[in-house]
């Protein structure tokens, strides 16, 4: 018996695990001390009422036999996904229910998409880079090659005509820099991909925090469905982190090699994913009627106000920023030229605060940091006063 040895390839330890056992030793050490963790994107508000109540009764329906439900729809129940469908109407995006796929959250069908795609095919990832895109592929054995985003860009890496690329990662507003791609941008990706006869995988998970007139989908670009697929997470949008749930978007037109997308991405699910639960799906209709809209974007404002605040600490200290405005993430240069992890280490010891070193998103992210805005408001405001405390 042999393993993949393309996991040989693979960084030593996860990003988010480093920062975690890095995180415990400086715990066990200092058992006194009370760490602010503003590193991995997880929220603290609790569910909304409507969601909650939904969950509820839906559980309730599977303790009587004439509304019990086993097994569901492999491509989610239609009650969920023409309120999905709807949500997509409400910002004037054309999406048929019958092109939503339901999810247990979007970093499964980031990873998994790949299953319907050649390991011959070359990856494009933009860097700094959610790590998942990049993982699952060196898993797979694909070739990566990356784009920069750096400061003179704006953080929007735009694509290369000398490189080729089969598929194509990008995520906007982005994990973890918090920059957004304008119309503009997003189409001049699109022409990249019909001329490399390529796919987008479009991760909009940060889609419910965009405050400017900027797209919320890539389908709202012209030429999107003849290229895109679309990811999208109930997890920052409705804080379903601890639920799971979230969908993706394969548009009909989308075909590549005579075959269609959505078929094989079908069969590919019929295969090795049973659904997501009949409680969670209810739960997730929910946060699309009226009642549950407005519970979920007061939380995102929440969040919002929490990213604004750390943003105005980071100009009253001079740091350089992205993000924060569309984005529940703000990307910071380290001051005095620190490495990320220098910058880690020495906010973890002299303010309590832990943050995520932005070398973990790759090579462009050397000397960054990412800030999330998901910690309670409390806590928020207890680490900005530490960290000008520690930075002045």
């Amino acid at each position: 018996m042999k393993i993949n040895e393309n996991f040989d390839e693979l960084a030593e330890s996860y990003l988010f695990a480093e920062v975690a056992r890095r995180t415990k030793i400086f715990a066990d050490a200092h058992p006194e001390v009370r760490i602010i963790k503003m590193g991995i994107g997880d929220v603290t508000l609790p569910l909304a009422p409507a969601v909650s109540d939904a969950m509820k009764k839906a559980a309730d329906e599977m303790a009587v036999k004439e509304t019990f439900k086993g097994y569901p729809e492999y491509e989610g129940y239609e009650f969920l996904r023409n309120a999905i469908s709807g949500y997509y109407g409400s910002f004037g995006v054309s999406v048929s229910s019958d092109e939503i796929f339901v999810n247990d959250g979007a970093k499964s069908d980031c990873g998994n998409i790949g299953d319907i795609f050649s390991t011959d095919c070359t990856v494009l990832v933009t860097d700094p880079v959610y790590p998942v895109y990049v993982d699952t592929n060196i898993m797979a054995g694909r070739k990566i090659v990356y784009a920069p985003s750096t400061a003179e860009n704006g953080f929007c890496a735009m694509p290369d005509d000398n490189v080729h690329a089969d598929i194509i990662y990008l995520c906007s507003p982005n994990n973890p820099t918090g920059a957004a791609y304008t119309a503009d941008q997003l189409k001049k990706w699109i022409e990249y991909a019909i001329n490399n006869d390529a796919v987008i995988l479009y991760d909009a998970a940060y889609e419910a925090f965009i405050s400017d007139d900027l797209p919320r989908s890539i389908f709202a670009v012209e030429g999107a469905r003849k290229c895109a697929i679309e990811l999208c997470s109930l997890s920052k949008t409705a804080g379903f982190t601890g639920v799971r749930c979230g969908y993706t978007v394969i548009p009909k037109e989308l075909t590549f090699d005579g075959h269609s997308i959505k078929d094989l991405w079908y069969r590919r699910q019929s295969s090795k994913f049973n659904g997501v639960s009949y409680p969670v799906q209810r739960a997730a209709e929910a946060v699309f009627s009226p009642e549950g809209q407005k519970q979920t974007r007061e939380n995102i404002m929440y969040y919002k106000r929490n990213a604004e605040l750390i943003a105005k600490t980071m100009e009253k200290l001079g740091i350089t920023y992205t993000g924060g405005r569309n984005s529940p993430y703000i990307w910071i240069t380290c001051p005095d030229g620190m490495g990320s992890w220098e910058f880690f280490d020495y906010l973890l010891e002299k303010a309590n605060v832990v943050a995520t070193p932005g070398e973990g998103f790759g090579k462009c992210g050397k000397g960054c940091m990412r800030f999330t805005s998901f910690a309670d408001h409390s806590s928020t405001v207890e680490a900005m006063e530490r960290i000008e405390k520690a930075v002045n």
